[in-house]
């Protein structure tokens, strides 16, 4: 290669860089906004902080969050949210502080992670609003947005990215899209069972048996006052009443806070200001989540068997 061509080449990449600064730049600005979106809803399902406001309702986000899609491996989903919106953040950034040669060859390296990435992510986004309109029937304002921002860093990476090689482009965009998109329809198939289970309107039924302990309990807590606030499509709220078990479920006050639900008594939920499922009000004071049996034992003044 001549140096007249050298230099040239070498001009022409220092301006497709210095072009796709902006492109980078842009990418930075939605991951921010996507880690403190994901970051805010995993904290809140930690109960480290209160409730979010959510445009468009409150009862559909918590429908959504609290959904059997709501959770992977034990943990919100919005944890690997977070994660995935983090690692975008670093992709796209770090490039843009290193200097130098190294600096030139991880910016050329980094376009492809931020091309996979973001394309995974708006594989599996693409999911959950199926999930969103098909299966839940509920607007979560966090998830909408999410979704959206990873569709936005997947367009600026292929804009903003110096792709000398269309075909591997394409090849490794479609690959994505098949393995992403089959793992996250098989996942999603794979815990609609608790779902299946309820009829429209009606939760699924308790099939653990209970025990003398559990039963006693169940109707100490009824002859205090305590209430359990529910929502028939809570898998949380199921898990409660099965460590309860059958025969002492029936013994508990459990308010229907779904307006779609049987029963419902949406308006006692809102006056009461249950931000989540389940939530147990005893002695007055209300807190969310699914409480372990001796813990419900313990905040009534229960002093019957223990042997739950």
């Amino acid at each position: 290669m001549t140096p007249s061509r050298l230099t040239s080449r070498l001009s022409s990449r220092r301006r497709g860089e210095a072009g796709s600064r902006w492109a980078r730049v842009a990418i930075a600005v939605l991951a921010t906004v996507g880690v403190i979106d994901t970051g805010a809803i995993t904290l809140k399902r930690w109960g480290l902080i209160g409730p979010l406001s959510c445009p468009g309702g409150g009862d559909g986000c918590d429908k959504v969050l609290s959904s059997v899609w709501g959770s992977l491996f034990g943990q919100p989903l919005s944890l690997f949210g977070f994660l995935a919106y983090a690692a975008l953040l670093l992709l796209a950034v770090v490039p843009l502080v290193v200097r130098g040669e190294r600096g030139s060859d991880l910016q050329s390296r980094s376009w492809w992670g931020l091309f996979l990435l973001s394309g995974a992510m708006s594989v599996f986004s693409l999911v959950l609003m199926g999930l969103l309109i098909f299966k839940i029937q509920a607007f979560c304002f966090f998830c909408v947005l999410s979704a959206l921002l990873s569709v936005s860093a997947l367009v600026l990476s292929l804009i903003g990215g110096d792709w000398e090689d269309p075909g591997q482009l394409v090849f490794r965009g479609v690959l994505v899209l098949l393995v992403v998109g089959l793992a996250g329809l098989g996942w999603a198939a794979s815990v609609d069972r608790p779902a299946a289970l309820s009829t429209q309107g009606m939760p699924p039924e308790v099939v653990r048996p209970s025990t003398a302990a559990t039963i006693a309990l169940a109707k100490h807590l009824k002859a205090e006052g305590a209430v359990m606030y529910s929502a028939y499509w809570c898998p949380h709220c199921h898990e409660q009443k099965e460590l309860f078990g059958k025969e002492a479920t029936k013994s508990l006050t459990i308010i229907e806070c779904a307006p779609d639900g049987a029963n419902s008594q949406t308006a006692l939920c809102k006056e009461k200001n249950v931000q989540g499922f389940p939530s147990w009000e005893i002695r007055g004071q209300i807190t969310s989540g699914v409480k372990p049996l001796a813990g419900l034992a313990n905040a009534s003044g229960y002093t019957g068997p223990t042997d739950f």
